[in-house]
């Protein structure tokens, strides 16, 4: 079997497209499995994963631990609120704490931006990264471009838009790198207060016309605003932000060829999308979240695979 050019997942930028076309293969044979009466592989039933969420979240978090009880491993899930940390402990206290307990894989989310890289350097645990602040979103961006791959039977020369507050969104960052490596063409567009300005570095190009960059596009992925990072107004209010970059019916149906739709979740129905726009037949926003769990399947599958015993 191939292996993973990597000993944890902390990022994309990290990761090479070898590496992406392994986890998307491996990723194929595990949907398969999930479409089966019975849903479990036992091939992890020696392995222990601890998820440890410092944010909150409800697919993420939901996917990883399906996708762990799927492969037969054993799962202890970790509530910041009222653990140690509440009481002074330090994020390498509590994770050792925890790998004493014969833990072998580490699933973290973090508001912090690069604490799952930082972690991978103090601890002796595998780490995947389920976001950490602003920074990347790997797993993510890996389910958005499986789902793309998925529809269109190839990733390479696409045109891939990305609408909304790239400059808060771990995804965005991920999802860029991802597609680039694939081959894809990547354009953001939102609010020039919410476009941050290394993205002229990345071979990104930006616009704040939606119409045109939804005429350009074959894929848009529409992100949240989110306003839990947002210490400034970036925009005057909702209603003008939906006004001017909101995806909608009627901008859909004066577009000259269809595209698919993606959104990360969760989503504000009525800002960045309203409802009508969710429930077409150019959104495959349900595609993302039953292929998270075989993506993050394959994940752990691998990094296991590199786990020494």
């Amino acid at each position: 079997m191939k292996h993973l050019s990597v000993n944890h997942l902390l990022g994309i930028k990290y990761l090479n497209k070898d590496d992406i076309n392994l986890i998307f293969h491996l990723a194929n044979s595990f949907k398969e499995v999930l479409n089966r009466p019975i849903k479990k592989v036992p091939t992890l039933r020696d392995l222990t994963v601890a998820n440890l969420f410092f944010e909150s979240s409800t697919r993420t978090r939901i996917s990883f631990e399906l996708a762990q009880k799927r492969l037969g491993a054993d799962v202890v899930n970790f509530s910041a609120g009222t653990s140690s940390l509440s009481k002074g402990e330090s994020l390498i206290d509590t994770a050792n704490n925890i790998l004493a307990m014969k833990v072998d894989v580490i699933v973290l989310r973090h508001s912090n931006p690069g604490a799952a890289e930082f972690l991978s350097n103090h601890v002796k645990s595998v780490i995947v990264n389920a976001g950490d602040g602003s920074h990347e979103h790997p797993t993510q961006a890996l389910l958005d471009a499986f789902s793309i791959r998925e529809k269109l039977g190839s990733i390479k020369n696409k045109k891939v838009l990305i609408i909304g507050d790239v400059k808060h969104s771990r995804v965005a960052l991920s999802n860029i790198f991802c597609l680039q490596k694939l081959g894809a063409k990547v354009r953001v567009c939102g609010p020039s207060t919410l476009i941050p300005k290394y993205l002229n570095k990345l071979d990104v190009e930006v616009s704040h016309n939606l119409k045109e960059s939804l005429e350009w596009c074959d894929v848009a992925n529409i992100l949240r605003i989110q306003l839990e990072r947002q210490k400034n107004n970036f925009f005057p209010s909702n209603r003008e932000y939906a006004m001017l970059f909101g995806v909608n019916q009627e901008l859909l149906s004066s577009l000259s060829q269809d595209i698919l739709l993606l959104h990360p979740g969760p989503i504000n129905r009525g800002v960045e999308v309203t409802s009508d726009v969710v429930d077409s037949h150019n959104s495959i926003v349900l595609n993302q979240v039953e292929n998270g769990v075989a993506i993050r399947m394959a994940i752990l599958y691998l990094l296991a695979a590199k786990i020494k015993r």
